[in-house]
């Protein structure tokens, strides 16, 4: 066992979970929590209890204007970056990096172009290391996928057709919180979609060369509040005249939600249960994207956040037959105390199409925890410190992270202009 690694975590939102609970929990042996780092000291105050009731210890804590000096005075390895809204990434990324500090970041790595590049400079000048945590690539359904593209069961892959569905639970959630503006999260083109273009990327061993988009907005309007009979809605569910009848209230008055937001809304006055029909909306809820990748597949992407149910459906069209990949996922809230992504047997299906042959079904792996198995292994790739090579490369860096969220910059560029936007035009005289 190599020496303990220490780690500081700033942004303690309900996805900063996932990281202390391994640090105290199963990767004990392989790291030192020394400091928590938020905007706000009610969250970390529960942070730090969370700690304590998993065997921890409390640590020492940091208001965000503090974070250079809790890297001064604490010194760790390692920065853990799970800040909210997304466009907040890149200054703690960056910071780190110069202060001196290896990085884990939630996706998207960011969220535009020029902090891309910034990244990708500090990077460079650093020679800091950083890991953005693509758990779906550790998912072991999208691993196998990953096996039988690399054993060349389709050969050459010619065009991809893949549709992701968002329910109307946890893709409506996006549309309450702070996500639904563009400048925070890069829309849900970037947000959320940096997850599925990265297992494109990954799963081609490529990376997109042009990128054209149309979308719209649709579902989440005032336009349809009415249409269900919402009139005289009010600005967040918890006070909202109309919450009785509306298929879309939250209540945030009991358990997590409560603790980590209601309780803490006085300091930084976040709130959680935002009406998912404001006209204060700027992002879309139907979106179709088509990318050119560099190798010259053609993928066909689409994206929709009011779907009866939660999944996907993917096709890889290749010289030697056909790929086909289903997946249901359960339907949960962040922060709900379900597992997120969690997979069954028998919403899971990979088919095999040989070129002149019937289809057949494949024995489909599956694993235990969030994000369809994922991130328990992923957890074991950060942390373990003995954790064997991996021959499907599932480590992501920071080049990986720049060409996942490029697609969806290329994709809201698109949208604004009408045109196809090449992706090395958003990154000028930078080299990944």
């Amino acid at each position: 066992m190599g020496v303990k690694k220490c780690y500081a975590h700033v942004g303690l939102g309900i996805r900063s979970t996932m990281f202390t609970d391994a640090m105290v929990g199963d990767f004990k042996k392989y790291c030192d929590i020394v400091a928590l780092c938020d905007t706000n000291r009610g969250r970390m105050d529960l942070c730090n209890r969370r700690i304590k009731e998993k065997g921890g210890q409390p640590v020492k804590l940091y208001k965000a204007e503090q974070f250079k000096q809790m890297i001064a005075e604490q010194k760790p390895d390692v920065v853990i970056v799970t800040t909210g809204p997304d466009v907040t990434h890149c200054h703690y990324i960056c910071l780190a990096m110069e202060l001196g500090c290896d990085v884990v970041t939630e996706k998207p790595m960011t969220v535009d172009e020029a902090s891309c590049k910034k990244i990708i400079e500090t990077q460079k000048k650093t020679g800091r290391n950083i890991q953005v945590t693509f758990n779906y690539r550790y998912s072991p359904p999208r691993s196998q996928v990953k096996e039988m593209l690399m054993d060349d069961v389709i050969g050459d892959i010619l065009s991809v057709n893949f549709t992701w569905m968002l329910d109307t639970i946890h893709g409506a959630d996006y549309f309450r919180r702070w996500h639904r503006r563009l400048e925070n999260s890069g829309s849900l083109l970037v947000h959320k979609a940096t997850h599925h273009f990265d297992l494109v990327n990954w799963w081609l061993d490529d990376y997109p060369k042009d990128v054209f988009c149309r979308a719209s907005l649709r579902y989440y309007t005032p336009a349809n509040a009415d249409r269900m009979g919402l009139q005289g809605r009010g600005e967040r569910c918890m006070d909202c005249p109309v919450k009785d009848k509306c298929k879309f209230y939250l209540d945030i008055t009991e358990g997590d939600f409560k603790e980590r937001y209601l309780d803490c809304e006085t300091e930084d006055g976040y709130i959680r249960d935002k009406c998912v029909f404001s006209d204060e909306i700027n992002i879309w809820d139907n979106m179709a994207v088509n990318v050119r990748y560099k190798g010259g597949t053609l993928l066909n992407y689409m994206l929709h956040a009011y779907s009866p149910y939660e999944g996907y459906r993917i096709a890889f069209n290749g010289t030697k037959g056909r790929l086909e990949h289903f997946c249901c996922e359960n339907s949960y809230l962040s922060g709900d105390g379900k597992t997120p992504g969690e997979l069954t047997k028998d919403n899971v299906t990979i088919t095999l199409i040989p070129e002149f042959s019937k289809a057949r079904e494949i024995e489909v792996h599956l694993g235990q925890g969030g994000h369809g198995g994922g991130d328990p292994i992923l957890l074991a790739d950060i942390f373990d410190q003995n954790a064997p090579v991996d021959p499907l490369n599932r480590k992501a860096g920071q080049r990986d992270g720049a060409y996942s969220i490029l697609t969806g910059v290329a994709a809201y560029k698109s949208i604004a202009t009408g045109k196809v936007v090449k992706v090395s035009d958003l990154l000028g005289n930078v080299q990944l």
